[in-house]
């Protein structure tokens, strides 16, 4: 296990080429502020501001980093990276001319939903990628993956289940593959690569959520 706290891109490009066996990440991206009502009759979707971020380190960009995840993932191995709509056209181009070809795109369907006004959204996208020939899972799973949301307690406000993760992990490798997490915000994908005896590298630059991670790894 390598736990990295620092910038994403100055690390990606120490990691030596066709090396890691599966990339798994919740990368920043582009979102939209909601307001929070101060009255019960004013409704959620009130645009507070467009800025696209609600995190300090929310400016990176999917072409400064999906050509590094091209090059350092090995050949017949798989990629998963978790999008919202607003930025799915975005990463489908960068990742074609990266070099990765599209194998699915998944939806996670969760136990909650986000308010708007054109349909409650409960679901997110999983635009599953590989590098060179195409290589099959090791299951016969649906492309709707059904997990449950963490509602309470989130250490980070897009933490994802670890039985979200133990699937792609279970799906796309074997004991003691390497598996990146470049954008590893807390400590759920350490949780899966633990429970199912992977090795793990994550990078994470925000210092407080490296910590909250680090604490609850050390406990």
């Amino acid at each position: 296990m390598i736990l990295i706290y620092w910038d994403t891109l100055e690390e990606l490009s120490k990691i030596k080429t066709n090396s890691i066996d599966l990339i798994i990440t919740d990368p920043p991206y582009k979102v939209i502020s909601w307001w929070k009502p101060k009255h019960k009759w004013q409704p959620w979707w009130i645009l507070l501001k467009n800025d696209w971020k609600i995190f300090e380190h929310n400016n990176i960009n999917i072409s400064d980093y999906i050509s590094e995840l091209y090059r350092i993932l090995k050949e017949w191995t798989h990629c998963y990276i978790m999008i919202n709509l607003i930025n799915l056209e975005n990463l489908l181009a960068e990742s074609k001319k990266a070099g990765f070809k599209l194998h699915n795109l998944l939806i996670w369907e969760k136990n909650n939903k986000t308010p708007n006004r054109w349909y409650m959204k409960n679901i997110e996208y999983i635009v599953f990628l590989r590098k060179w020939k195409a290589k099959k899972i090791n299951s016969s799973d649906w492309q709707i993956l059904k997990h449950k949301n963490i509602l309470w307690n989130k250490t980070h406000p897009t933490e994802k289940p670890v039985s979200l993760l133990e699937q792609l992990i279970n799906n796309s490798s074997s004991k003691w593959d390497v598996i990146l997490d470049p954008f590893m915000w807390t400590w759920s994908c350490w949780v899966a690569c633990k429970n199912l005896n992977r090795d793990f590298i994550w990078i994470e630059i925000d210092e407080n959520y490296f910590k909250i991670a680090k604490d609850r790894i050390n406990n």
